[in-house]
């Protein structure tokens, strides 16, 4: 793992490289878009779960008793819709027992705003690791909006999983949540005049369910 400051990580490993190649070619299918999408986000989340704590537990092996370690604290997915979905499977592979919560929100095409349109979050998730899951950190709004709803829920245990960042949406996030560690794959060049990263890899909630 490279750390640029204290709050932004960049993850480095030749799985992660490969699959962002992937997930950027243009030629790229939508089945094998989403399949990458997925193992990708397993590898990401892999990396950044290191530090989660565990209680010790003993359990019978086939030939005798054994001590171990199992999870001991609750984990919250917050994918932000649409594009987030395509993170949640990959990570439920890895952590089957973590929650899923929602926020839907949009940007405004002309404003570059973020509009929420839906929230849903499981009871009692105040203390639970959460994980914020947006693909593409472009503008930031959308996940600036998010994370300040859910610090309004009480949850402040809260980190931002993304696949590609741009240095305007990584300033403003960090500007707005400095609290807030942010771990992504790929920090691209900057935003387009339409808020899109460059080079990026286009428009991921499209991408992923054919809708372009």
């Amino acid at each position: 793992m490279h750390g640029m400051d204290l709050s932004v990580t960049v993850l480095k490993h030749p799985l992660i490289e490969h699959k962002l190649s992937i997930l950027r070619n243009r030629d790229t299918d939508n089945k094998l878009f989403r399949a990458t999408l997925e193992e990708l986000s397993y590898l990401l989340v892999y990396e950044i779960t290191r530090d989660l704590a565990l209680r010790p537990v003993q359990v019978e092996t086939p030939l005798a008793p054994c001590p171990c370690q199992q999870l001991a604290e609750q984990v919250l997915l917050v994918p932000i819709l649409r594009a987030g979905l395509g993170m949640v499977a990959g990570i439920l592979n890895l952590i089957p027992s973590a929650k899923v919560g929602h926020i839907g929100v949009y940007r405004d095409e002309t404003t570059l705003q973020p509009v929420e349109y839906y929230c849903k979050l499981p009871p009692d998730c105040e203390a639970m690791r959460t994980f914020v899951l947006d693909p593409m950190l472009a503008t930031g709004g959308s996940l600036i909006h998010a994370i300040a709803r859910l610090k309004q829920r009480g949850l402040h245990r809260i980190m931002v999983v993304s696949i590609i960042a741009a240095p305007e949406g990584l300033s403003a996030l960090q500007t707005a949540h400095p609290d807030v560690k942010i771990f992504t794959a790929m920090l691209d060049e900057r935003l387009n005049d339409d808020g899109y990263i460059l080079p990026g890899l286009g428009d991921c909630g499209d991408r992923l369910f054919g809708t372009l």
